[in-house]
Parts: C-alpha cells; structure tokens; sequence
C-alpha cells in the first residue's frame, strides 16, 4: 500500500472544515498532519476530534499552517478569501497541491490560484457536490432547449452566517444559463414599480435564514408552463465527499487550475 496523502486543513475549525475532517479521517489513504484555524479563535485553544470506524481522531489545531506545508502533499482551504490567497502562494512555494472551496473571492484571491496553477495542480469549485455540478449541466441544457421564450430565475438559500451573497453556486448556474443563451443582464432582486420584466434579464436571489445548509432553484417559465430545476443540501457531508475525491484526484493532476468538470471527467473516462 502507499503511502497515505498527508494534508493540511486551513479553516478546520468552520462547518465545511470540520465536515472535511470527519469525511478524510475515515480514509486510511488520507493523513490529516495539520489543522489550521483563524487567529484569534476559540478553537486554537482546544483540540479538534472527529469519531472514526477506527476510533477518536484528534488534532491541536495552529494558527499559521505555512511552516506544516514542507512535509505536506496538499492543502485544502475552507477558510476566507484572504486566506485563499495566502495558503495559493504558500502551497506553490512548497510545492504542494492546493484545493479551496471558498466562494466570494476577491480578485486577489483569483489572481493567487491563477498564478499558483502554473506551478501546482490547483482545484477549485464553489460548490463540491458532485449533484450541483450534474444540476449545473441540466441548466445548460433546458436553457439552450427551451429558448428565449422561457424566462429564468436563480433562487439560493443557505445559513444565517454565510458571508457573500449570491452563492458561487448560484453564480454558477448564472453561467451556465449565459453559456446557453448569451449575455443575459443579472438583476439582485426587486423592489418598487420596475415595469415589465425585460426580455434579456436573469433574476439572481439570495435567502438567509437558520441553518439551511443549501439550496438552489432554476425557474424556466414559459408560454403556459414552468419548470424547476432543485438541488437541496441536506448535510454538508456531501460537499465533503466531493472534496475526499478532489483531493485524490489532485495526486496525480498536473499543474493547472482545475474544477468539477475536471474531476467528473476523470472519474468516469469522459475526455469530450
């Protein structure tokens, strides 16, 4: 057998990087060597655990994971923009594959994995369920098929604490409506006398509320029907599950920047 993965988890402490833990620990091909939390937070001062079939798993966490990387084969970030871009340069200087799952980056953050990815194999995605990326290629194509008579809405909603508005994966599914139909203008909502809806125009809208994990809706409506496309999250297991198997495929991926497309691809042999 060879030898396990050995990762570093940046944002282990939030929900996606404790879902990450609990899903890679059960992994015998994966080693988590270190979990890194925000400075300044509670969870720097107590140890991170996770129950396996095998037993309790336990981490002290550490506030800067860079000094971790030089024994690492990858880092995966569920973390803020700011340390997307960091932990992009740090893993490039190392050497180290990198995967993130952070949505509403910045430019700088973009700019980070674009230049990392000529130097390391790269993965990011807004969204890791491998459901939301088959939703997303269901979009694509009810937009292509219906046509310009049918009108479109995004509707996304998610917890309470989520910081960026839309999701990533609501704009996603934004794109993959302009890779069918063109340049449609995005409009954030409605409010006051607004007129007609015009012919060219895509309703983008955000919900938060509770504990809602996840949930995103593509409304076609048409000359006397509607049709709704859904995805609805109903644990952050398989956002996990999503990136156990990005993470695998970034052992042998090839400097570049890649996403779930890639990954699909990989899986089932599809290179069209």
């Amino acid at each position: 057998m060879s030898a396990p993965q050995r990762l570093v988890v940046v944002g282990a402490a939030g929900r996606m990087g404790r879902a990450f833990l609990e899903a890679a620990a059960a992994h015998e091909d994966l080693e988590i060597i270190g979990a890194v939390v925000k400075s300044g937070d509670d969870a720097a001062r107590r140890t991170l655990a996770v129950e396996t079939p095998s037993g309790t798993k336990e981490w002290r966490p550490v506030e800067d994971g860079v000094p971790l990387l030089a024994g690492a084969d990858a880092v995966v970030e569920f973390a803020e923009p700011a340390a997307t871009a960091r932990y992009a340069r740090a893993a490039a200087e190392a050497g180290c594959a990198f995967l993130s799952g952070t949505t509403g980056l910045d430019e700088a953050a973009k700019r980070a994995l674009e230049e990392a990815a000529t130097r390391v194999a790269v993965f990011h995605a807004p969204n890791l369920s491998f459901g939301v990326a088959v939703l997303s290629d269901l979009v694509r194509e009810a937009a292509r098929r219906l046509g310009p008579g049918y009108d479109v809405e995004i509707i996304e909603a998610h917890h309470r604490m989520k910081a960026d508005a839309p999701s990533g994966t609501a704009l996603k599914l934004l794109d993959a409506v302009r890779g069918a139909r063109g340049a449609l203008a995005a409009v954030h909502g409605r409010e006051g006398r607004t007129g007609p809806r015009p012919d060219r125009q895509i309703g983008v809208h955000a919900i938060r509320a509770g504990q809602i994990v996840g949930e995103h809706t593509v409304l076609f409506a048409g000359p006397g029907e509607c049709i709704a496309l859904e995805h609805s999250a109903l644990s952050r297991a398989c956002f996990a599950e999503g990136a156990v198997r990005a993470v695998r495929f970034l052992k042998t991926a090839r400097p570049g920047l890649y996403g779930m497309d890639a990954l699909s691809a990989a899986e089932t042999g599809d290179r069209s």
